[in-house]
């Protein structure tokens, strides 16, 4: 029996690496590096050099107008052992992050969760979630100002069942309340809709499978929901916790940082240095401290992700 050859045709073969054309991936490489190019030059101008430069100016005494005078770490030594206010702040800023995190993850999660139960009417409530999301942070700072003003709509609502209102705003711990309450009302719809888009790529049959074998709703939760909606989990925490450091807009139109210092927080406090104590060199050791916290922060929370974050499913 004669074996015939096979004369189909296979396409071309392929060209080993060393006896391409040096000359297409040279142009290939430059195509790619004119791609690049704004992007990168955004990058160092608006990132890098900002970076570079905040950090050279924090060894400065630095007037917005006149000659700066180099101090070393001054700034530094003076933020750590002679400024009271930086702990107060610091202590502020704190404790609005961790409140506004736990009390901004559980009411998305748990949102999230009866939204996508409610098929298209959650789809529309979603939205209306967003929309404090997508609105002016000072317009909606300046609304909550008003509705918690002495004789705001939120006092007068209390007068009319009987009940004489606090001064939202002049109180210390009733302020540090309404800034967290501002807060989540404005980011609560970001998490809701990222969390709720973790759901959605939860295969349905699972939990109904999970259903019919008799699991009950916390173990349907804990078992299937959790881990597979962990890593959208773990993003919502780690931006929130990023987000929550730098609040400004809230304490600066709500309370301006008062009564006293009660709401003052780092970024207001940092701004105030910079802009209206003239003190520049200053303001920028503030910012750097704060970069360096929530990097911490941040490489402390991705360095625990893998105790809770499953990303086999």
């Amino acid at each position: 029996m004669t074996v015939l050859p096979q004369l189909q045709s296979r396409g071309p073969a392929p060209v080993p690496a060393a006896s391409r054309p040096a000359g297409k991936e040279q142009g290939q490489g430059r195509l790619a590096a004119l791609y690049l190019a704004p992007g990168m030059l955004g990058f160092c101008l608006f990132i890098v050099l900002p970076l570079v430069a905040s950090l050279v100016i924090s060894l400065f005494d630095w007037p917005l107008f006149g000659d700066p005078t180099f101090v070393g770490f001054k700034n530094y030594a003076t933020m750590f052992s002679g400024d009271p206010v930086f702990w107060t702040v610091l202590g502020n800023t704190l404790l609005f992050a961790v409140a506004y995190t736990v009390i901004n993850l559980v009411l998305s999660l748990g949102m999230a969760t009866w939204l996508h139960n409610l098929g298209r009417w959650g789809t529309v409530v979603r939205i209306l979630f967003f929309i404090p999301v997508v609105t002016p942070m000072t317009a909606n700072a300046l609304i909550w100002r008003l509705m918690l003003s002495d004789d705001g709509v939120v006092n007068s609502v209390l007068a009319g069942i009987g009940i004489s209102g606090p001064s939202w705003l002049s109180n210390g711990p009733l302020a540090m309340t309404s800034l967290i309450a501002m807060s989540v009302w404005q980011g609560l719809g970001y998490n809701i809709f990222v969390l709720g888009a973790g759901l959605s790529s939860i295969n349905p049959a699972l939990l109904e499978a999970a259903r019919i074998d008799g699991a009950g709703a916390w173990q349907r939760f804990s078992r299937i929901i959790f881990p597979m909606l962990s890593p959208s989990l773990f993003f919502c925490t780690v931006m929130t916790i990023i987000g929550s450091f730098k609040v400004f807009t809230q304490p600066f139109l709500l309370t301006l940082g008062g009564p006293g210092q009660s709401t003052n927080t780092i970024v207001l406090y940092l701004y105030r240095n910079g802009f209206s104590f003239d003190k520049m060199g200053y303001a920028s050791a503030l910012a750097w401290v704060l970069f360096v916290i929530v990097m911490l922060i941040t490489a402390l929370q991705f360095s625990q992700q893998k105790r809770w974050v499953n990303y086999d499913s």
